[in-house]
């Protein structure tokens, strides 16, 4: 049985162990392409994304990335209890599910729009 909407919350979960380019090529990981991975991945049933994946490069030198999504659960968290700490592969990695805070930390620049940099340190 679904919830009303308006009888459920926002959650803030992370994914740790993801690629930040794309199999075979030299393209970053997407917003659409972690979409779709949620999409077809079945330890992911039932749940339904707040908002759009945020993707940031875990550091320059790194090929990993960590993505946070905000999930639509109901109050006693029984989405986000089944998917913490659960694992799924994306190619040949293992990614696992974290919890996370609601303010992550995680800087937005206000010049770009782009996550991971503060505006006074826009290069743009």
């Amino acid at each position: 049985m679904d919830v009303p909407w308006l009888l459920q919350s926002k959650l803030y979960l992370k994914i740790t162990g993801i690629p930040h380019l794309r199999e075979n090529t030299n393209m970053p990981i997407t917003s659409d392409v972690v979409e779709d991975i949620i999409r077809k991945n079945h330890i992911f049933n039932n749940v339904t994304l707040a908002s759009r994946p945020c993707i940031i490069k875990v550091s320059p030198k790194s090929d990993m990335a960590i993505v946070w999504i905000n999930i639509w659960d109901i109050q006693s968290s029984s989405k986000a209890k089944g998917l913490i700490n659960r694992c799924f592969n994306i190619g040949r990695f293992i990614t696992t599910v974290c919890g996370a805070n609601m303010n992550s930390g995680i800087l937005q620049c206000k010049n770009c729009w782009k996550w991971g940099h503060a505006t006074f340190s826009c290069r743009i």
